[in-house]
C-alpha cells in the first residue's frame, strides 16, 4: 500500500531536485560563490523590505 505524501514533502522534493539540477555541474568553488550570491541577494531584499516597512510605519 502506497502512502499519500503531504504537499509540503512534495514541495520540498521538487525544490531539492531543482537545486540539484542547477548545481550538479558546479565545482566546490563555484558552489560556494553561487550560495554567496544567493545570500547577498537575500540580504539586499531583506534590507529593502525593512526600509519599506519603516517608511510605511
Amino acid at each position: 500500500m502506497k502512502l499519500e505524501e503531504y504537499e509540503c514533502v512534495k514541495t520540498k522534493r521538487r525544490a531539492q531536485a531543482r537545486i540539484y539540477e542547477q548545481t550538479k555541474d558546479l565545482t566546490p568553488e563555484q558552489l560556494v560563490a553561487h550560495y554567496q550570491r544567493l545570500g547577498e541577494t537575500a540580504r539586499q531584499r531583506q534590507a529593502e523590505l525593512r526600509a519599506r516597512a519603516q517608511t510605511a510605519a
